[in-house]
């Protein structure tokens, strides 16, 4: 038999090895299909998060001071809401979702940080700290709702996750925990290649996740899906750079090290506040009236969004969009308000992302530095920025880079981005631990004690 001959034949058996195996196809359907319903669940929940906060603007226009009720009565209800009913949707979800992945979260342990219920749970819980003008983002609840969605499969799939006929599994439930948390980030941020890159920086643990088609295919249709309701636009807004030249290399530095400075002292703050270690008497508070700490929080988030004239309140979505665009320039001291914010707004309880409050704690200090050099190059300031927080306080400079250079018009900045990115990322690392797999030690702690073996 010729080469060519070996070749056919070779083709011919692996194509009607593939084909014979229905439970395999069956298998991949399902994932596409729980793929396509979770881009329409964060789409569902981006609207919802949407409707929440125009309420929570239509209050502050009603009467100036609606804020310093709604903040800490919502804070205080939501928390007493998700400790009763679903503990597990504290947070961001990120960790979660890791905490999921880890080998001692086992079969239905797993349901402890990521379920169908949680999920549910996280979509109304979430909306309603946006509805109290609470600092938070939805990306990293986004994480936690498409992973729950996701893991659906292995209840429609009474045979298991897809065996092949040699016996080797297609995809498994942790394939299936990266695909769902990344297509989360991938539909909420409108960026499938940021999905993708978020599957391989946070949450992929093992070669055979990095590199499953399928994996890819459910995070990518995930994104389209959100691409498809939203249209192409980015979610932040495009920035229009100047050209960028050598006269960007010192201002850009200056922002890449103050915000990989404000990053790590970010990400620390949330890790010391959160563990409760620390033993002062706000952990301890913490520790003994949970709701009425939330209703402290809440109370200074209201306070500061008045005293920033209701900048800092919500996602920070808005002033963000304003300073890539152009539209205004933020107050010097939005950066540091919306900072304060977000951290205790994390410290009280509510299920809360940090991405876009990131990016807008990036865009303030990016912002600030163009002041401080009378308005020089104050887009890509802002864009460096941006990507240097949410590098540094996430520890994912990937995948951080991507979601910013998808807002940049043209080329110009990508490699000033990526290198903002990386400076950032070195500085944070000196000054913090990475924050979500620190967060998800903590969730596992909320596994039940092995069991002693007989006779112990």
């Amino acid at each position: 038999m010729s080469a060519v001959e070996e070749i056919d034949d070779d083709w011919r058996t692996a194509l009607r090895r593939e084909l014979a195996d229905w439970r395999l196809w069956a298998m991949r359907a399902i994932v596409v299909a729980l793929a396509i319903l979770a881009g329409l669940t964060i789409v569902l929940f981006t609207w919802l998060a949407e409707q929440a906060s125009a309420c929570f603007d239509l209050l502050r226009e009603a009467a100036w001071w609606t804020p310093l009720l709604a903040a800490p009565a919502v804070a205080a209800g939501v928390v007493w809401l998700t400790r009763r009913y679903a503990a597990g949707a504290a947070g961001s979800g990120i960790p979660q979702v890791i905490a999921a992945l880890d080998r001692q979260a086992d079969g239905e342990q797993r349901s402890l940080f990521v379920s169908l219920r949680l999920s549910v749970a996280k979509i109304l819980l979430t909306s309603a700290g946006l509805l109290g003008g609470l600092s938070l983002g939805r990306e990293g609840p986004s994480v936690q709702i498409a992973a729950g969605i996701m893991l659906q499969a292995r209840r429609v799939l009474p045979w298991g996750l897809g065996v092949r006929l040699d016996g080797r599994p297609a995809v498994g439930i942790r394939g299936l925990l990266v695909a769902g948390g990344a297509a989360g980030i991938a539909a909420a941020f409108n960026t499938p290649l940021g999905g993708v890159m978020f599957a391989i920086e946070e949450l992929a643990r093992s070669p055979e996740h990095r590199s499953s088609g399928l994996i890819i295919a459910s995070i990518v249709l995930a994104g389209l899906v959100a691409v498809s309701a939203h249209g192409n636009g980015v979610y932040f807004g495009v920035i229009h750079a100047q050209h960028v030249g050598m006269e960007l290399l010192w201002p850009g530095l200056l922002v890449a090290v103050v915000t990989g400075l404000a990053g790590g002292l970010f990400s620390r703050l949330l890790l010391a506040s959160l563990s409760g270690t620390s033993g002062d008497w706000f952990s301890r508070q913490r520790a003994r009236r949970p709701v009425l700490f939330a209703g402290g929080c809440g109370l200074a988030v209201a306070v500061i969004g008045l005293v920033s004239a209701g900048a800092t309140f919500g996602s920070g979505y808005e002033s963000t969009r304003m300073m890539v665009e152009g539209w205004s320039a933020m107050p010097a001291a939005y950066a540091l308000f919306k900072f304060l914010a977000t951290w205790i707004t994390t410290w009280s309880g509510v299920p809360a992302g940090i991405f876009a409050p990131s990016l807008a704690i990036g865009a303030g200090i990016g912002n600030d530095v163009a002041l401080l050099l009378y308005g020089t190059q104050a887009p890509a300031l802002i864009a460096l920025g941006m990507v240097g927080f949410l590098a540094a306080a996430t520890q994912a400079p990937l995948t951080s880079f991507i979601i910013v250079m998808e807002m940049v018009d043209g080329h110009a900045m990508v490699l000033s981005l990526m290198a903002c990115a990386l400076v950032a990322f070195a500085v944070a690392r000196i000054i913090s631990p990475p924050l979500y797999p620190m967060l998800a030690r903590l969730q596992l702690k909320r596994l039940p004690p092995p069991e002693a073996p007989p006779g112990s």
